[in-house]
């Protein structure tokens, strides 16, 4: 039995410049932190008493006999990308601590956690920059989902990130290196919110993509202010600084297509900022989901005040990225050698 757990993740600036048809050419870099919101996913060997072969549950409860049955996408590509077969049962179970399709790399968090479950149910370990490229080349080129490589790296690794995307095709993390108290503190100025709806972010990525090439001068200050809010946090600057970037980032990001904001989206942003927020962008490509704003303390009652109709989510920084929390060989060998068997299947003494 393996247990992962993998975080969701906010990402600041640069948003854009990691989908691989504008760095290849360009070259891109992201600002991002993972938070203790998680993805949740448990795997095991199918115990063999049962009518079905594989079980998966997420949203639906599938009870399938072959791998190629199963209708979660990531899930059935993904078993077949790692090289499992039907000859070994397999059960799966995902929960999550958000919603998903709201603009916290919810797909990328799942990719990463179930190739790092199913790798450990190998007796494997992999590290985690094989990792985030496992994520992306399964979910960029086997799904062919229209998706960034931020998110897979940001949920891989964990962290406050600095991520570079080279046109090599090379992909660095460089962490932010901050004071206690000036990171505390930058946590402190955030406030999200979530603005109850979803959408499906790779039909609005696809529209972005599609205009990469038409938005270059947009792209290129998007990832000037990146520069920019690194050099605020790394240095003895006010804080609010960080909080004026993401307002003018918001400006050009929601200039790239007409899809990304909405007029409730703009009356949310709106209705921060006239309450003291400096600044803030919606999570993800845009349309809804969970937005994040830059608040002084001062202001934070006054903002709670003036979205009292949306939901509030307290968040803590996170550090460790994916990780394994339980692991149970012997429960992840019997089941897989007895099926392998023909010999009768070994029960444990509890059993």
């Amino acid at each position: 039995m393996i247990f992962t757990k993998t975080p969701y993740r906010i990402s600041f600036f640069g948003g854009g410049t990691d989908y691989p048809t504008w760095y290849l050419k360009h070259g891109g870099e992201v600002l991002s932190t993972t938070i203790d919101k998680y993805c949740y996913l448990s795997c095991r060997h199918l115990p063999p008493f049962f009518n079905i072969k594989h079980r998966v549950v997420w949203s639906h409860i599938e009870t399938v006999s072959q791998i190629s049955e199963i209708l979660h996408p990531a899930v059935r590509e993904g078993l077949r990308y790692l090289g499992f077969d039907d000859a070994v049962g397999l059960e799966i179970h995902h929960q999550g601590d958000l919603p998903a399709r709201t603009g916290m790399g919810s797909s990328s968090s799942f990719a990463v956690g179930l190739i790092k479950a199913l790798t450990a149910l190998k007796g494997q370990m992999i590290g985690k920059h094989d990792l985030a490229m496992k994520a992306i080349e399964l979910e960029q080129k086997i799904l062919k989902d229209n998706v960034g490589s931020q998110d897979q790296v940001a949920a891989a690794h964990g962290g406050f990130n600095r991520i570079h995307f080279h046109t090599s095709g090379d992909i660095q993390v460089e962490p932010i290196i901050l004071p206690t108290q000036r990171l505390a503190a930058l946590e402190a100025n955030l406030m999200m919110v979530y603005t109850g709806a979803s959408r499906i972010a790779s039909e609005i990525a696809g529209q972005i993509i599609a205009s990469l090439e038409e938005k270059e001068r947009v792209l290129n200050q998007m990832r000037l202010l990146t520069e920019k809010a690194v050099s605020i946090l790394s240095s003895s600057q006010d804080l609010d600084g960080f909080g004026a970037l993401l307002d003018e980032n918001w400006m050009l990001k929601r200039s790239l297509t007409q899809t990304i904001s909405n007029t409730r989206i703009d009356k949310i942003y709106t209705k921060a900022k006239n309450a003291g927020a400096l600044g803030g962008k919606l999570l993800g490509a845009g349309g809804a989901g969970f937005m994040v704003f830059y608040v002084p303390k001062a202001k934070r009652p006054a903002v709670r005040e003036a979205l009292d109709n949306y939901l509030m989510v307290p968040f803590k920084f996170e550090h460790e990225g994916s990780s394994i929390i339980f692991y149970n060989p012997q429960e992840c060998d019997q089941y897989g050698e007895a099926c392998e068997s023909t010999d009768p299947p070994r029960m444990s003494a509890a059993g």
